[in-house]
């Protein structure tokens, strides 16, 4: 049977953990200028742009509760399959393309043991963009059932802050939330070798919920 990952009612929604240097600002300014636009023309044209920019950070930064699915390798993050491709050392590299309409919290695709977290900088390219494996970048890896599993959190374009949840160390169940990436990025999962991909290039993803594995 499916498992839940939290003890929230199923289907709602919270705001992700690492929005509030962003969204704090934004709907505080929304706030003031639309108080002070019952008093004045020059606030109110200021308060459709901000009150419009604020729900936005509300709907960017939503974190949903989510029913985790079954399988050894689920997906870690909303978004598309951008890519399928065989390593040189037998892997096989499932990248998921997350636009800025997507849910940008992301969660582990097994139960296993976070044995390291590395951020490595690099450049802002688009993420869809093949230049885009030199970006800003935190690699995880996951001690696991199946063995060391990689995955790859990969800033993007307008994404310049990756924030990670969970330390070195730590014991996490499969589907829960690890870390966050602002705005538009890309995800990459290393399914072990003998491992097969269950997607296919082009389909969407749901994290927690999609599995990437083929029996």
């Amino acid at each position: 049977m499916p498992h839940s990952q939290s003890s929230a009612p199923r289907g709602s929604v919270r705001l992700a953990r690492g929005a509030s240097p962003w969204l704090l600002p934004t709907v505080a300014t929304a706030a003031v200028s639309l108080a002070r636009s019952r008093r004045s023309g020059r606030w109110a044209a200021v308060a459709v742009p901000t009150t419009a920019l604020a729900a936005g950070m509300l709907w960017f930064f939503r974190d949903p509760e989510r029913e985790i699915a079954q399988g050894r390798v689920i997906s870690p993050a909303d978004g598309v399959v951008q890519s399928i491709m065989p390593w040189k050392d037998g892997r096989t590299r499932v990248a998921i393309f997350m636009s800025p309409l997507n849910v940008h919290v992301n969660r582990a695709p097994l139960v296993g043991t976070v044995t390291s977290v590395e951020h490595i900088p690099g450049g802002f390219v688009p993420a869809f963009n093949k230049e885009s494996e030199n970006n800003e970048r935190v690699v995880w890896h996951f001690d696991t059932e199946l063995g060391d599993i990689e995955m790859v959190q990969i800033a993007g374009a307008v994404a310049r802050r990756i924030v990670p949840y969970v330390p070195q160390g730590t014991k996490v169940e499969q589907g829960e939330r690890i870390g966050l990436i602002r705005f538009g990025s890309r995800v990459d999962v290393y399914l072990p070798e003998g491992v097969e991909a269950a997607v296919e290039v082009g389909q969407a993803t749901t994290a927690g919920v999609t599995r990437l594995d083929r029996d």
